[in-house]
């Protein structure tokens, strides 16, 4: 654990005050039962007393009496001091993880191949520009009714996200999920026990008044299905493909990502959420980056596949696999998918738990993004776009748009709903 917070680039010292945290606990519970116990014995004494012996025995007794409360006092304060550092600790962090920060990702692969723009004779426009001529993405009254990094999907913009929701649905359907619709709002416990309140709480909305909390991914909710349960392990792998909408403050990215919709505050995501038995957690893991992949080359996109650095795994991930499309106007890679393999972290804090010829134990979690919206289509618009500012459509994509195989510019307003291309 503490090369575990070295690699995290967390503090070292917390690994100590937890285990003098858990040793108070631990002599503060002997201490209670000892007491507790010599309780028991003077009360079985009393009644056969008599006279001077009886009034010693209930002066005993009441000293005892104080002496217990004040040690089950102890007791509850050492526990809640050691539950409070243990919910401070991230996840170990797997050994093969590259260690160091943001930029020290190490490149698995690479998927396909960035357009050469130039050599087509064009300049490509950035997905908002491209947004606008189709009638797509409007910015600017979002930003008059709500703020910045807030965004409305006009016309064919909004069919496109549900072409994604439903392709992606589709696929993750095919591979075995079943579809869930979850609450976007969610109690503290569950919020805790993902890991979220930790070093990601200042990017979580919370809604003082009623002490609710929005998910910023639906990993939250699914993650908190099975809390307080006990699965059989014949049920398992247990796997869900969640669709909801996310909220994140995007607290720290000031100044970063501010045009467009690639940052915003509110999305729709599609999530893979699987609950295994731990010792299948690493093969699940290799599983639900296959998916991805295989989604990610439905939709004609070139990316790599990394291997997130322990500086930049959240609190729960023991390991996380990103796959970062190709965006041209940015010339860069970004993140659009993720792969997170959690062992027993959540279930051991959300008590869900497997039942096999071994008894009950913690079982494993894992999730993966699918389908963020907003980035899909940022990355859609801008690998797919022709010189007259339509954009090509990815077959998988075409069932779900009426047969078009292209998304063409409007000429003004909002009349982006247009017909069919014909073949």
């Amino acid at each position: 654990m503490r090369a575990s917070q070295r690699a995290r680039g967390e503090d070292v010292a917390l690994v100590d005050a937890l285990l003098s945290a858990d040793e108070r606990r631990r002599s503060s519970g002997s201490r209670f039962d000892q007491l507790r116990a010599e309780q028991k014995t003077l009360g079985k004494r009393i009644p056969k007393a008599t006279g001077d012996e009886k009034a010693e025995l209930l002066r005993q007794a009441s000293e005892l009496a104080a002496a217990v409360k004040a040690a089950d006092a102890d007791q509850n304060e050492a526990a809640e001091e050691a539950q409070r550092l243990l919910l401070q600790l991230g996840n170990i962090v797997h050994p093969d993880v590259p260690v160091g920060g943001e930029e020290d990702f190490t490149v698995l692969e690479t998927i396909g191949t960035p357009r050469d723009f130039a050599a087509e004779g064009f300049e490509p426009k950035d997905h908002l520009e491209l947004g606008q001529l189709l009638g797509a993405i409007d910015v600017e009254r979002a930003a008059k009714v709500s703020g910045s990094r807030f965004y409305y999907l006009t016309g064919v913009g909004a069919l496109l996200e549900l072409a994604l929701v439903n392709a992606a649905i589709a696929q993750a359907t095919e591979a075995g999920f079943t579809p869930m619709l979850t609450p976007a709002l969610v109690k503290p416990r569950a919020m805790e026990g993902t890991g979220f309140l930790g070093q990601a709480a200042e990017n979580v909305y919370h809604l003082e008044k009623d002490d609710f909390y929005l998910v910023g991914t639906s990993e939250v909710p699914l993650a908190a299905y099975h809390m307080d349960e006990i699965v059989d392990v014949d049920r398992l792998p247990l796997r869900y493909a969640g669709f909801s909408p996310c909220y994140r403050r995007e607290a720290g990215t000031y100044g970063k990502d501010t045009r467009g919709i690639f940052r915003v505050h509110q999305f729709d995501k599609v999530e893979m959420f699987s609950f295994v038995a731990p010792e299948e957690s690493e093969a699940e893991h290799a599983r639900l980056l296959e998916w991805e992949k295989q989604w990610l080359s439905a939709l004609g996109l070139p990316f790599q596949v990394i291997d997130v650095a322990s500086g930049d795994l959240g609190a729960s991930a023991s390991r996380k696999y990103d796959c970062e499309a190709w965006i041209p106007t940015q010339g860069r890679y970004r993140e659009l998918t993720s792969a997170s393999n959690c062992n027993e972290f959540q279930a051991r804090r959300l008590a869900v738990r497997l039942r096999d010829e071994r008894g009950t134990r913690p079982l494993a979690t894992l999730n993966g993004t699918l389908c963020a919206v907003p980035r899909t289509i940022v990355a859609l618009l801008e690998n797919h776009q022709m010189a007259d500012g339509s954009v090509w459509v990815p077959e998988v994509l075409r069932p779900y748009l009426g047969g078009r195989t292209k998304l063409e510019p409007i000429k003004s307003g909002l009349e982006s709903v247009s017909k069919p291309a014909t073949k």
